[in-house]
């Protein structure tokens, strides 16, 4: 009976590392959309979030009957509770995938984003793949310090948004009203991407520690 509650356990947590891992490869494929106005591409992005809302589904009815049948308690009611909270995260960093990829398809064949913020705009996309990479890593390993760490690393996709209203304010800008407000939105879904994939390791952290970051005494793990 204990190892098959267990195994309910393990069962949710391996339910969050493939919804990061599905959302982490939809922001990159959406990132490549994006840029090279690949409306096929876009199109597979966009179908493949159900399977992430499938997922979310599914591990919160996991959840729920863990709840019903086990009444867990201390650490196991953590887990429970904040995995409840980690993939509405992931759920929404899918619908932000899938933003991007939208936003492709509806300038087809067009191109978004202007030449000269194409590598702004691919940093940003390798960076929030990079980061919920990270978080799935984290998930699995409830590694502390790498949870922390990846808050640190959020700061660059927070420089590359602050770049993108840099460029939209310079008197030179000459692509119009339209193209300012598609750019001034992706920047916003990946810079609200990543503080999803942070959100999940912030929530790790709590896990691992029963301590909230804002709130830790110490640098290890309690």
């Amino acid at each position: 009976m204990r190892e098959a509650y267990h195994e309910e356990l393990d069962a949710i947590s391996d339910g969050l590392v493939e919804m990061a891992n599905l959302v982490g490869s939809a922001i990159g494929l959406a990132t490549t959309a994006l840029l090279d106005a690949d409306m096929q591409l876009a199109g597979s992005v966009i179908s493949a979030d159900e399977k992430v809302d499938d997922l979310q589904r599914d591990l919160e009815n996991r959840s729920i009957a863990v709840l019903a049948r086990q009444q867990p308690v201390a650490t196991d009611l953590r887990v429970v509770v904040t995995s409840l909270r980690m993939s509405a995260d992931l759920e929404r960093s899918g619908d932000l995938a899938q933003h991007v990829a939208k936003l492709a398809r509806m300038r087809y064949p067009d191109r978004a984003v202007p030449l000269d913020l194409r590598r702004t705009l691919l940093e940003m996309g390798q960076l929030a793949q990079r980061l919920m990479a990270q978080a799935a890593e984290v998930i699995i390993t409830q590694d502390v310090h790498a949870a922390l760490q990846l808050e640190k690393d959020d700061d660059r996709m927070d420089e590359l948004h602050r770049t993108i209203f840099q460029h939209l304010m310079d008197d030179r800008w000459q692509h119009g009203v339209q193209t300012a407000v598609d750019v001034t939105l992706v920047g916003r879904y990946y810079e609200r991407f990543a503080d999803h994939a942070v959100s999940v390791a912030q929530r790790v952290v709590y896990l691992a520690t029963g301590e909230h970051p804002g709130e830790r005494t110490t640098d290890g793990p309690a």
